[in-house]
């Protein structure tokens, strides 16, 4: 998630049916009076920190509420196939006064936590009420990033051409070039950044990120360096950011000393404060090089350098020593981190229990996730994953199933991962019908487009079909994923056995995902809202 940071901190279907079909706020007799004074650039509404009234004066004489109570209302709905629009109603109902300042400050808050389907509903509530809220560039720009994310890029397309050109600053372009690299649509981001250079908005540090970050994970590290030395060629200042991912990139290329030497050249940077980030980036690279001593040494320095009331350095702490083996230093971040919040949010006991699933503590793991039950404000699928899918590998399939049918007692939705697995655990136990049931039921699960079954698990289900001569239960596999669209892509397909060619970039394992140091590098990113 890779947005301006002028904006806050902190494969859809290309359909180009969903998008607004009401005219836009911004086109209005506001929008035209700036047109009319030659205005040229949009303030940020949502950064400012008073709270304005946006309303009438009906709406100013009624009681004001604190903006963490809209989000607590909104991100605790029993129902949040309703919408936010339900609770924002009947809030105004009830007589209490709305205000934009706390509407965008609740989506900055449902952001974070990527509620972004939620954030947009927030933002669709306001412009269905333009009279009262005026958006911003700013304001656009979240909203594209937030369309992409919830109904595709065609609708984020169609939501950008619908812009007034006085609206489209650098923050817009921005927005659309991050949904595309998002969505790994190399020819349509390279045709943006052209754009946003000719427009001469090319004087800074983020777009050269964002096309730095596709590169790297189109593994075209040459395409970084490339990046690297435009910026520097056009005097443009690289920012902690830049040297993050180019630090990636040289260690991603298997060469310790030529990721040392960025560091280098990084820390004579005077206007460069090496972060956490850096350190865990690098610890990262370490250990894939096997260089166990300095990634221990690296994390270390990630810990010295968390500051404040960021939760997110712990979380990859704990992740990283389980990826190292050190079990005692998982424990004692844990035992930190604990000490340091009252309350763990769900992405913590992900991170821990994933690490001692990764290093065979399953009783450790075990523990853990029946001390999240009782805290957790919303069953999080992804944590029950975690331990069906050690019972399953470990042929305990009477487990994993009591897993499922415990998250479905507590009102947890099983995702398209939770399918899987038990998918792979009936692959296992030889029963087709079962595997293939689960696995249309893994296709059919609210967020499926994000998913993208597993080809070990894909492989065994073929194989186990061809043994018991089931072909048209095959058939039936190869057309839901064909319909996906996943056999599009010629190293999927072949990893799945349906394609004449064979991939250089094979994974046996079955995990097809971005790098570990690119999802560190853009979740900093989007933490810089």
């Amino acid at each position: 998630m890779l947005l301006q940071p002028y904006l806050h901190h902190h494969k859809a279907s290309l359909s180009s049916a969903i998008s607004y079909s009401r005219p836009l706020p911004w086109i209005n007799r506001y929008c035209a009076l700036l047109q009319s004074v030659k205005y040229r650039k949009i303030t940020v509404t949502c950064s400012i920190s008073q709270v304005h009234s946006y309303g009438t004066v009906d709406y100013e004489r009624r009681p004001m509420i604190k903006w963490s109570s809209i989000y607590r209302r909104i991100s605790l709905m029993e129902k949040p196939e309703l919408g936010a629009a339900t609770v924002l109603n009947q809030m105004e109902k009830d007589g209490k006064k709305l205000t934009k300042w706390e509407l965008c400050r609740v989506v900055k808050e449902l952001r974070k936590f990527k509620r972004h389907k939620q954030a947009l509903e927030v933002y669709d509530w306001m412009n269905n009420r333009e009279e009262r809220f005026r958006l911003s560039a700013s304001d656009a720009a979240i909203q594209l990033d937030l369309i992409a994310k919830v109904r595709g890029v065609s609708a984020a397309e169609d939501f950008f051409l619908r812009l007034p050109e006085t609206v489209k600053d650098r923050r817009i372009y921005g927005a659309l070039l991050n949904a595309y690299v998002r969505a790994r649509m190399r020819e349509k981001a390279e045709s943006m950044i052209d754009s946003i250079r000719n427009k001469g908005f090319a004087t800074h540090a983020l777009p050269f990120n964002v096309m730095m970050t596709l590169y790297m994970n189109l593994k075209e590290y040459d395409k970084v360096d490339m990046m690297i030395s435009e910026m520097l060629e056009k005097n443009i200042r690289l920012d902690i950011y830049s040297y993050n991912i180019w630090l990636s990139s040289r260690g991603s290329q298997g060469s310790v000393e030529r990721m040392e030497q960025v560091f280098e050249q990084m820390k004579l940077d005077t206007t460069i404060n090496p972060n956490w980030t850096t350190f865990s980036t690098m610890a990262t690279m370490y250990i894939k090089m096997g260089q166990l001593d300095k990634a221990e040494d690296c994390l270390r320095k990630v810990e010295s350098r968390i500051t404040g009331r960021d939760r997110i350095p712990y979380h990859y702490l704990l992740s990283l020593y389980g990826n190292v083996g050190k079990k005692e230093e998982v424990y004692r971040v844990w035992n930190v981190y604990k000490s340091s919040f009252p309350n763990i949010p769900n992405l913590g006991y992900h991170a821990i229990i994933s690490s001692l699933v990764r290093m065979g503590d399953i009783e450790g793991a075990e523990k853990l996730y029946n001390e999240w039950l009782p805290t957790k404000t919303s069953y999080d699928p992804r944590i029950g994953n975690l331990l069906m899918g050690w019972y399953v590998k470990e042929g305990n399939f009477d487990k994993a199933e009591s897993v499922f049918d415990h998250m479905a007692e507590v009102g947890g939705k099983p995702n398209s991962s939770t399918w899987e697995i038990l998918a792979d655990g009936h692959v296992r136990e030889k029963r087709i019908s079962e595997a293939l049931s689960c696995f249309k039921e893994a296709f059919l699960a609210e967020g499926s487009k994000r998913w993208k079954p597993k080809p070990i698990i894909v492989l065994s289900f073929f194989k186990l079909c061809e043994e018991e001569a089931d072909m048209s239960s095959k058939g039936v596999l190869e057309v839901w994923l064909r319909q996906s669209g996943y056999l599009e892509d010629e190293n999927y397909a072949s990893l799945v056995g349906l394609s004449k060619e064979l991939s250089n970039e094979k994974d046996r394992t079955g995990n097809i995902s971005d790098n570990e140091e690119s999802e560190i590098l853009l979740n900093q990113l989007q933490g810089s809202l």
